[in-house]
């Protein structure tokens, strides 16, 4: 039976969601945009998600707003906050998702200058240069993810908040990988505009929110309806909008026990991963989401060490899933200062709700078997 440790790329959806979306796929079908009973009856599952997402990063509900993922999210957030400024500066962390990465490099066809937030060798941010960039002039916005998505280091967005606010701009947050798997919330994040998605913990793909807080002047990327507050035209995508709620009231009453268990699965599987003289640990050092671990094994490139124990039965990752299939080395480990060389035979394992301790020995076992082999 094939193993599944690929969970930052996307998860299963929990059949407790399939069964409540399965309603809204074959019943209430109305547009939640319209004013008879039908459209109302869709639009309190919409509203009823909304409330549920929200209370997931104790945000108010009026506050989110539906998009088609993270993707779309990251870029109404940058986007949004530039459109119609004078052009000025945009500030990223150097281990962002492409999502936000590319959002905000392509600013600079509008006459941005957009800069990247260095990172020290344990993937955390350097502060002192930070604190530098925010001084040296006003910022319209700095993004920072919560949570890296292939280390699984964790960034101190609170941190961040003030010295970004002291330059005159917003802080967006993207929470992606972070919400479902750590407590979260838009108060203790310093966060003025948050990205969720929701197949990243266990809801259907194609559905994310960007929460926004009311006095943040964003403009749409969308136009065609006045859904979503005017910033996110479109008619809502119902069903998934309910799959979303659904997996994201799960995580909150699931998280503590959904924590612990993958945390004890890590660490079997980097007690493992130390015995292997090969292998080298990638941020291990710094606190860290509890189901992932990035690693090389010496003398192996990721993306055929991944083919390799896909054959045996185990599926992994050798970077971000959004980056797959590139045949360049992980940009989040080259700004940590891995060699180039090293950072392309990087391979994550993300755990998962279904996971065993059977699963991570069989693992372990498999790559013992690659240990000190050629590629």
């Amino acid at each position: 039976m094939p193993v599944y440790l690929d969970h930052n790329a996307t998860t299963p959806v929990d059949p407790r969601v399939v069964q409540a979306m399965l309603p809204y796929l074959s019943g209430p079908y109305g547009n939640p945009s319209s004013l008879h009973r039908f459209g109302r009856a869709s639009r309190d599952g919409v509203e009823r998600a909304r409330a549920q997402v929200a209370a997931l990063v104790g945000a108010q509900p009026q506050e989110l707003i539906w998009t088609s993922g993270g993707t779309e999210a990251n870029n109404l957030a940058l986007k949004g906050l530039c459109a119609g400024q004078p052009p000025g500066r945009v500030l990223y962390g150097a281990t962002e998702h492409p999502a936000v990465m590319e959002a905000a490099e392509s600013l600079k066809a509008e006459g941005w200058t957009v800069q990247a937030i260095a990172v020290q060798a344990d993937g955390l941010i350097d502060w002192p240069r930070f604190a530098a960039q925010c001084d040296a002039g006003p910022v319209r916005v700095a993004s920072l993810m919560r949570a890296n998505n292939e280390t699984g280091v964790l960034q101190d967005t609170a941190r961040a908040a003030p010295l970004v606010h002291a330059a005159g701009g917003w802080l967006h947050v993207d929470a992606t990988q972070a919400a479902g798997k750590l407590p979260l919330s838009m108060a203790t994040s310093g966060a003025d505009l948050l990205t969720l998605s929701s197949h990243k913990l266990y809801g259907p793909k194609g559905i994310g929110a960007l929460v926004v807080k009311a006095e943040v002047d964003l403009k749409p990327l969308l136009h065609g309806g006045a859904q979503e507050r005017g910033l996110r035209g479109g008619t809502e995508n119902l069903p998934a909008i309910v799959g979303f709620g659904a997996a994201a009231e799960l995580a909150m009453l699931e998280l503590e026990a959904r924590t612990s268990q993958v945390l004890a699965l890590r660490q079997q599987l980097e007690d493992g991963l130390r015995a292997i003289p090969s292998v080298r640990l990638f941020g291990a050092e710094s606190q860290r989401l509890a189901n992932t671990t990035q690693f090389a094994l010496a003398g192996w490139d990721g993306e055929a060490l991944l083919m390799h124990l896909d054959r045996k039965g185990f599926a992994v990752s050798s970077g971000s899933a959004c980056a797959s299939g590139s045949g360049e080395p992980s940009h989040v480990l080259l700004a940590m200062g891995v060699e180039a060389a090293e950072a392309k035979g990087a391979v994550r394992v993300s755990l998962g709700k279904g996971n065993t301790a059977e699963d991570v020995t069989g693992f372990l076992d498999a790559l013992r078997g690659f240990a000190g082999q050629a590629a």
